[in-house]
């Protein structure tokens, strides 16, 4: 038995298009865009009448993506709970970039929340986390060269 990679990280979202943007902006691209329902899809989820909507964002040249996924039924119309770095459960993905500075400032600009300033860790990272739409966690990360 082995593991060969990660294929992709799912994010269900109620606004595709705002999650969608978020991504963009920190130099994702769209891979394929596609809505699903039927018989596959409820047996695959174990669900009934189950439909989304799918957007693949990778990084470029990089094979692993992030997929986000609008669900059109069964939805959830619960308000989203603000969780923190520190709450149990999968909290956020690291990403690594290039000029976060760049990237968190054009967040910002957007009105995306950040923890901190951004951080030098020892001679190897600048970091800053960010909350984007959905309540979602990105840890930004450069590598110091």
């Amino acid at each position: 038995m082995k593991v060969n990679k990660i294929d992709h990280v799912s994010i269900n979202v109620n606004d595709l298009s705002a999650a969608k943007a978020f991504f963009l902006d920190i130099g994702f691209e769209v891979r394929a865009e596609w809505e699903m329902e039927g018989e596959l899809l409820d047996r695959v989820l174990g669900l009934r009448d189950a439909k989304t909507a799918c957007v693949a964002l990778g990084a470029p040249g990089s094979q692993a993506w992030i997929e986000l996924v609008k669900y059109y039924h069964p939805s959830d119309e619960t308000e989203i709970q603000q969780s923190y770095p520190f709450t149990l459960g999968i909290r956020h993905m690291a990403i690594e970039v290039e000029d976060i500075e760049a990237i968190v400032s054009t967040l910002k600009q957007k009105g995306t929340e950040t923890f901190s300033e951004i951080q030098q860790y020892e001679q190897s990272y600048k970091l800053c986390y960010v909350r984007g739409p959905e309540g979602i966690i990105l840890e930004l990360a450069e590598k110091v060269k």
